[in-house]
């Protein structure tokens, strides 16, 4: 058994595949994927796992570099927005470095989707809790 953080076997996969500026996307569910993106579906039932929870795993095992989120997020899920703010700054920290966030509208986000490594699928039900992750380099 794997001993680290990280169990699933999918997710872990595409994570040891990631290159400099690789994308993986994390989204909510009812997000859409397009057919050519790899899926890998974590979630259980509403809620569960949530979506900061998958971000809080995959990020133990990704070095991010930046990250995207539709803008919709600030006025519509003010409360999610602020707290993936707050673990992508203490991600940073642990990793030494600043992660750069940026802003698009949903409609741009769903279409990068399509540039993503992976979208993994989260339980979480409320509005645009997508983040598109993209990787850095350790060294």
């Amino acid at each position: 058994m794997k001993k680290g953080v990280l169990l699933n076997s999918d997710v872990s996969a595409v994570v040891s595949r990631l290159g400099h500026t690789d994308q993986i996307a994390i989204c909510d569910a009812g997000l859409p994927i397009p057919a050519v993106t790899p899926r890998i579906d974590l979630a259980l039932t509403q809620g569960v796992p949530t979506f900061l929870q998958v971000v809080g795993v995959v990020t133990q095992e990704m070095q991010v570099e930046s990250a995207i989120l539709a803008e919709e997020i600030v006025k519509h899920n003010p409360s999610l927005h602020e707290a993936l703010l707050a673990q992508l700054t203490q991600l940073g920290q642990h990793q030494g470095n600043t992660i750069s966030i940026s802003y698009i509208s949903h409609s741009a986000f769903k279409a990068q989707t399509e540039h993503s490594r992976a979208v993994i699928r989260s339980g979480e039900c409320s509005p645009y809790a997508n983040v598109i992750l993209c990787s850095g380099v350790t060294f």
